[in-house]
């Protein structure tokens, strides 16, 4: 007789850690949106989100065109990221997997560096006109190079039986990808070369409110979609065997996973370039907050505390002011590496598996 797995015990310690973190969420908001080159003060943040206008002009132009957009692209990016990389490492029962590790990122990072590092006057007709479309150019390419390697990644999915065999394609296609854009760039422009490096440090400050329009359903939409995955992610916890056995489609529980994860990185990855360490970061951080595994409690745990994480990480980048701001990727390291290191350890001193 099949077990259903039992609902999630709502302990009063639990419960106060779900209170903390949504207030930890809002405060991060309100903090965020007021540090800066120019503080703001908190009576006009509240004056905005709720519809009215800042007392002072200067205060309602940086609200509304910097530090909202740059605060709910990076709510959106980091609680995509932490599903996501919460799915591979799930999936592939590996600690180390991150929302990259099927090469997504790699094919995102070539559409960019096809369309910016080969769209010049001598380059194809159609990829100059990519290039030539500025940033919407950027985000179409990353896009298609994105869905270029899911498509391979699906299609290999549907022969290869085993997880790990399919991790280790996507390795490869990154190393693939990777190795095309070191062509690209040794034959490049040394100022076209700049500027995709410069796009992949990664950044929260650059989408508009119309970029949010069409990246934030998305996301929003993958993720409930995720929800819909709990039973098979629950089961895969303990092996494929034992899912099988379950009653679990491997097969389907393994595509919608794929495709779920690929896409959640790839809208981010297309709007934001490439940022790393939070998908590592934010599974691990969750499961030793909330002390469980359950993907019912971790998956939303996932996206509020990935959403939080990320919005310091996109406030602290930018902190040194307009001319000048820190790179996305060294500042989710910086603070990434640490709180994995303290979570891990405090797992093993306690006893428990994180």
């Amino acid at each position: 007789m099949r077990k259903t797995p039992a609902r999630p015990r709502w302990t009063l310690s639990r419960r106060t850690t779900w209170v903390t973190l949504v207030v930890v969420a809002v405060v991060s908001v309100l903090v965020t949106a007021s540090i800066g080159a120019v503080i703001v003060p908190v009576s006009d943040i509240l004056a905005v989100l709720t519809g009215g206008d800042a007392s002072d002009p200067g205060n309602d132009a940086i609200l509304r065109l910097v530090r909202l957009p740059r605060i709910a692209t990076s709510a959106i990016a980091g609680a995509a990221l932490g599903v996501a990389g919460l799915q591979m490492q799930t999936l592939f029962r590996n600690a180390l997997a991150d929302p990259y590790i099927l090469g997504a990122n790699s094919g995102a990072s070539l559409g960019v560096a096809i369309v910016s590092l080969a769209g010049g006057a001598g380059g194809p007709a159609f990829v100059g006109a990519v290039a030539g479309a500025g940033r919407v150019g950027v985000v179409l390419a990353a896009a298609a190079g994105a869905a270029v390697v899911l498509g391979v990644i699906l299609v290999m999915a549907t022969w290869v039986r085993n997880a790990v065999t399919l991790l280790l394609i996507g390795v490869m296609l990154g190393s693939v990808t990777g190795a095309l854009v070191s062509v690209l760039i040794v034959t490049a422009d040394p100022t076209a070369v700049q500027k995709y490096m410069i796009w992949g440090l990664g950044t929260f400050s650059s989408t508009s409110w119309g970029d949010l329009a069409v990246a934030a359903p998305i996301v929003l939409g993958t993720i409930v979609i995720v929800f819909f995955t709990v039973r098979p992610l629950n089961a895969l916890l303990l092996g494929e065997g034992y899912a099988r056995s379950m009653g679990v489609d491997l097969r389907v529980a393994r595509t919608v996973t794929l495709l779920s994860a690929a896409l959640l990185s790839g809208v981010v990855t297309a709007f934001c370039g490439p940022v790393g360490f939070l998908g590592l970061v934010i599974p691990h951080l969750v499961r030793g907050l909330l002390r469980t595994s359950d993907h019912r409690i971790v998956i939303p745990g996932c996206a509020l505390v990935g959403a939080t994480l990320a919005v310091w990480c996109g406030a602290l980048a930018d902190l040194p002011g307009e001319r000048m701001a820190l790179p996305l990727n060294a500042v989710t390291a910086i603070i990434g590496a640490p709180v994995v290191i303290t979570v891990l350890l405090r797992g093993r001193r306690e006893g428990g598996s994180v």
